[in-house]
């Protein structure tokens, strides 16, 4: 007993300086981005703080033949990664989902729309020669529209950013896969262009198809829209060349940035989309912070009321209970949601529900005429199974939740699983070792 007590006051010292330091860190924690995070902040999911949230497919219809579909995923959800990590936004969630689903959260993103943008760009930068033998006027018809029948072989016509067409040979010459920068510069007249610098292969291959075209018109493609079709005047060599296009200056750095993340290996479609304000996560979490303080204190009294002093014993195990669950999760950087936030309610009463089992159990030993201390000792070792029993049976189906699950449901079940593992030393040990610090009993409040 005494060997009981010792071992179980270590454990829960140690579990309480480690909270304390978790929820109150003396050095700086940094999130997966090198982001100094606030101390002994937890990290609120999509739904507590605001953000957007995207469910993309790639689009089978249009994906190169030559691509397989689990390469395309594969790719894809690291080119997103790319792309989300150089905005900026803290703690992403980008998980695949089904055969060819992507799923996309980005909490207290500021501008979605901008978001949206850069996340749906294919960013296929092509390199084509301007057919220059025709004119447009030859491939439209009397109200002004491009006829296909009109259209000569091996060529394809493209809009610009202002909607002026332009006829393209459609063989390709050069894309963006040899790309290896971009970034922002500010062109000839102070309007920003975008500068971008090829492999060493790309490079000579550029300085090929510029030395092979003098005075010809290339047209720079991004996503099947013109945006420069400058004339070729010299050999470019280097590796090194600019995309006008009337850009303001965040049009450019988006731009720079999808070339930089690299091309989509093909285009994605987005097939469910939402935006949580901010102020409607606030919401949810002064209600949440009500639920947990509501649910607690009613849990406190009822069992002070019901089991007296052994209830406040009780009281005493789950407010450690909740204190550790707490700082596990600052201390894994856990992500707090709002499911998350149901879970840690939930804790509230599977904490108790151990000791209501204990109690009962020391009061049929005690109706059956034990001795009280005989009947605390029977009462603990005999519902030790059933309490084993029923946690490991909810341990496994959080697990579950957790491997198959996404999103705020996982982060219900990171709650709900160390919930668990804790009550089970909070309320059989703690409470245990409390009643063990009296060698005799002459009543007992239960």
């Amino acid at each position: 007993m005494q060997r009981r007590m010792q071992i179980t006051a270590i454990i829960t010292l140690i579990l309480l300086v480690f909270s304390i330091v978790s929820l109150n860190p003396p050095f700086d924690k940094k999130d997966s981005q090198g982001n100094v995070l606030e101390k002994g902040k937890i990290k609120l999911g999509l739904d507590l703080q605001g953000g957007m949230y995207l469910k993309l497919a790639i689009d089978t219809d249009k994906m190169p033949a030559n691509v397989k579909l689990e390469e395309a995923v594969s790719r894809a959800l690291e080119i997103l990664r790319n792309r989300i990590d150089a905005l900026g936004v803290a703690e992403p969630l980008i998980t695949r989902e089904g055969d060819k689903e992507i799923v996309v959260q980005l909490p207290g993103v500021k501008d979605p729309e901008r978001a949206l943008n850069i996340i749906g760009k294919t960013a296929l930068l092509e390199f084509k020669m301007v057919d220059e033998r025709d004119k447009i006027s030859e491939m439209t018809d009397a109200a002004g529209d491009t006829v296909a029948s009109k259209i000569p072989e091996g060529v394809m016509v493209l809009a610009d950013k202002e909607g002026n067409r332009t006829p393209i040979f459609t063989k390709d010459l050069l894309t963006g896969a040899d790309l290896v920068d971009a970034k922002v510069q500010m062109g000839t007249y102070g309007t920003p262009v975008v500068w971008f610098k090829f492999s060493p292969e790309g490079g000579r291959k550029f300085a090929e198809l510029t030395g092979d075209n003098v005075g010809k018109k290339l047209a720079i493609i991004l996503d099947d829209k013109v945006y420069s079709d400058p004339v070729i005047k010299t050999r470019i060599s280097g590796g090194e060349g600019i995309i006008e296009g009337n850009f303001n200056l965040d049009d450019a750095k988006d731009l720079s940035l999808v070339l930089r993340a690299g091309a989509l290996p093909a285009p994605v479609k987005i097939i469910n989309k939402y935006v949580v304000g901010p102020s409607l996560g606030a919401d949810s979490i002064a209600k949440g912070q009500k639920s947990i303080v509501i649910g607690a204190l009613v849990v406190i009294c009822f069992m002070a009321f019901y089991y007296g002093f052994s209830g406040l014993i009780a009281d005493l195990a789950l407010i450690f209970n909740v204190l550790f669950v707490l700082g596990i999760l600052a201390a894994l950087n856990a992500t707090l949601t709002l499911p998350g936030i149901a879970g840690l309610t939930l804790t509230i009463g599977i904490a108790v529900d151990a000791n209501v089992l204990i109690f009962e159990r020391i009061r049929e030993e005690m109706r059956g005429g034990k001795t009280i201390r005989a009947a605390i000792d029977a009462g603990y070792h005999r519902a030790w199974l059933t309490i084993l029993d029923s946690h490991i049976t909810s341990l496994i189906t959080a697990a579950i939740l957790f491997q198959f699950g996404t999103g705020a449901i996982r982060g219900f079940a990171v709650t709900l699983f160390w919930g668990l593992v804790i009550s089970l030393f909070t309320a059989f040990f703690i409470t245990q070792s409390v009643f063990d610090l009296r060698k005799q009993y002459k009543t007992l409040s239960i």
